[in-house]
C-alpha cells in the first residue's frame, strides 16, 4: 500500500477586510457630506469612487476569495463595482455618451441596491455586531436616498447624507478595529461577538 503525503498550503496573505471596509467607509463619508449639503459634487468624490471605493474594494474582494470567504468576496467586489457604476452614471452623461439618469431611474437603482444590501444584512447575523451596524445603516441609507429621488424630496436626501456619514464612519471603525486588533493580538476596539 502506498502512502500519499498531502501537501497542505497555508494561506499567509494579509487580511483584506480592513482595506475593503476603509475603501467603502471613507468614500461613503465623503459622498454623504456632499449629500448633506456641505460641498458640491466634484472630482474628489469621483476620484475616491473610482480608486478607493471602487478599485481598492475589488482588490480586497478578490483577496477574500483566496481566503474562501464568499461573503467578503461578494460584498467587496459588488460594492466596488457599485462605486464604479455610480461614477459612470454621473460622468457618462457629461461626456455626451448617454442621457442623464432621471430621478425615478436613480430611485430604482438605489432601491435595488437597498434590497441587495438587506440580503447581506441578514448574513451579518452570523458575523459580528460591527458588521451588522455597517450593513443595517447601509440598507437605511439606500432606501432613504431611493425615496428621496422618487419623491424629489431634497430634505430627505439631505437627512440621508447625515445617515450616510454615520454608515461610513461605522465601516471605518470596523476596518480600523479589525486592523488594530490583529496588529496588537488582542481586542483594542471591540466589534462584538463573532459567531
Amino acid at each position: 500500500m502506498t502512502q500519499i503525503n498531502e501537501l497542505v498550503i497555508k494561506d499567509n496573505s494579509a487580511n483584506p477586510a480592513p482595506l475593503g471596509l476603509l475603501g467603502f467607509g471613507l468614500t461613503t463619508v465623503l459622498l454623504n457630506i456632499h449629500n448633506a449639503g456641505y460641498f458640491e459634487m466634484n472630482a474628489m468624490i469621483f476620484g475616491m469612487g473610482i480608486f478607493y471605493g471602487g478599485i481598492a474594494q475589488i482588490i480586497a474582494g478578490i483577496m477574500e476569495s483566496r481566503k474562501n470567504n464568499t461573503f467578503g468576496f461578494t460584498a467587496f467586489v459588488s460594492y466596488g463595482f457599485f462605486w464604479l457604476s455610480l461614477v459612470g452614471l454621473l460622468v457618462m452623461p457629461k461626456l455626451g455618451w448617454v442621457a442623464p439618469a432621471s430621478e425615478i431611474s436613480m430611485a430604482y437603482y438605489l432601491g435595488i441596491w437597498g434590497v441587495f444590501t438587506f440580503c447581506f444584512f441578514i448574513g451579518t447575523f452570523k458575523l459580528n455586531r460591527a458588521l451588522q451596524i455597517v450593513f443595517g445603516s447601509l440598507v437605511i441609507l439606500f432606501f432613504m436616498l431611493a425615496i428621496g429621488d422618487a419623491t424629489s424630496n431634497a430634505e430627505l436626501k439631505k437627512l440621508a447624507g447625515y445617515e450616510g456619514v454615520f454608515c461610513g464612519l461605522s465601516a471605518i471603525y470596523t476596518g480600523v478595529a479589525q486592523l488594530l486588533n490583529e496588529v496588537y493580538g488582542k481586542v483594542v476596539l471591540p466589534i462584538g461577538p463573532v459567531k
